[in-house]
């Protein structure tokens, strides 16, 4: 095995996605996380047919569980929750977003597993948070990132409708906040000698997310105000249309550096000094008729004669606004390690990789999801040979 944390034994009760995430993270970062599912598995299983995609294939899942080993417990029985309560004990971390008024019921609230094992990282992903009036609310990411931190309110255009999010969006980034304090945990570990409850939730992590305007309007009173392309005050931070229908984005964000770039890629250097342009709070109050104009000239060529036009300025910065097909077809994603190929019987299966890379302890991928129990015989006689070993481990 490789990856930084080869050696540590981590226990998933995760369901859909933000529970897993964290799993996968820490399983790609080297970590043997064994994955607790119900007899009728994780509901997750059901996303490639909620996708309507053919067969067995399951992208989002395989995306959140690859590198672990699965066994079944059947957490509405005695047997089922004491052994579930032995593996945790056994292990250095414990990951679940399962809803803490339930985990209370399965008697693997931290409390109680904390007092059999004080060394164990306990890992808890919420939807609102651990107090308050909906700490025990149910929540998909949708709910509490998305919708009720406001991040669908500042995406939508005025007189629009809100904007979908995208599948797992808010559960991802609270899988990798969760992996980063499981590790900051596992350090403080090394020092103190006990472990600790580490907490986050979609709540706050789509807090979080938006906290450049969260934080103006905690701090000011002050709101941003929601942008719309035709009216934008800077036009160098805009998305724009080449003459080939495709899209791109602008990304000049000092308009002493940014301004000139622009004109000079578009060939209007008069801009500099016509009084309607040659200052930011002129461009601003003449937004409308500037963005126009340099829509008229974009539209005049396809974006592969822009881009050529813009590389040759070091101080234009842009970049396409790219489809699914155009990332995969993108050289620099690739060269980026944006892909891994993660073994599969006699094949290996391309997925997306985790944003980090270990230069010193690189990480090595091993396997795809687990089938519904594939592992839990062996799991369960690796945990009575280390009980048998040592029956009464200090806690």
């Amino acid at each position: 095995m490789a990856g930084p944390l080869t050696g540590v034994r981590v226990v998933e009760l995760g369901v859909w996605v933000a529970g897993p995430a964290a799993g996968a993270v820490l399983a790609e970062w080297g970590a043997d996380v064994v994955k607790i599912e119900p007899p009728a598995g994780d509901p997750a299983r059901m996303f490639g047919r909620m996708l309507g995609i053919d067969g067995d294939v399951n992208p989002p899942f395989e995306m959140d569980n690859r590198n672990k080993r699965g066994v079944v417990l059947d957490m509405t029985t005695t047997e089922g929750r004491a052994t579930a309560l032995e593996l945790i004990c056994d292990a250095d971390v414990f990951l679940t977003n399962v809803r803490p008024g339930a985990l209370r019921r399965l008697g693997l609230d931290f409390e109680t597993v904390a007092a059999r094992n004080a060394r164990l990282v306990y890992g808890l992903i919420t939807g609102y948070g651990e107090a308050g009036p909906d700490a025990d609310r149910a929540a998909y990411d949708v709910a509490a990132f998305w919708s009720r931190a406001g991040l669908a309110h500042l995406l939508t255009r005025p007189g629009d409708s809100p904007p979908f999010q995208r599948g797992g969006l808010g559960d991802h980034m609270a899988g990798m906040t969760m992996a980063g304090a499981v590790c900051a945990a596992l350090v403080a570990r090394a020092t103190r000698g006990t472990g600790q409850l580490v907490t986050t939730s979609l709540y706050r992590q789509g807090a979080y997310a938006v906290s450049f305007d969260l934080n103006t309007f905690l701090m000011t009173g002050h709101q941003i105000a929601i942008g719309q392309r035709e009216t934008m005050a800077n036009p160098c931070m805009n998305n724009y249309t080449a003459a080939d229908g495709r899209r791109f984005w602008v990304v000049g964000l000092q308009g002493e550096r940014h301004w000139p770039a622009l004109c000079r890629a578009v060939s209007r250097l008069g801009w500099l000094t016509e009084e309607r342009f040659a200052t930011p709070r002129a461009r601003a109050r003449n937004a409308t008729d500037l963005i126009g104009q340099l829509d008229e000239i974009f539209a005049t060529r396809p974006l592969s004669e822009w881009a050529e036009v813009f590389a040759a300025d070091p101080d234009f910065f842009w970049s396409p606004i790219n489809t699914m097909e155009d990332v995969v077809a993108d050289e620099q994603f690739h060269a980026a390690g944006g892909v891994v190929y993660v073994p599969d019987g006699e094949s290996a299966a391309p997925m997306v990789a985790t944003p980090a890379d270990f230069h010193g302890t690189p990480c090595e991928q091993r396997s795809v999801a687990p089938a519904l129990g594939e592992h839990t015989e062996e799991v369960l006689a690796e945990l009575a040979a280390r009980t048998a070993q040592d029956p009464n481990p200090p806690a």
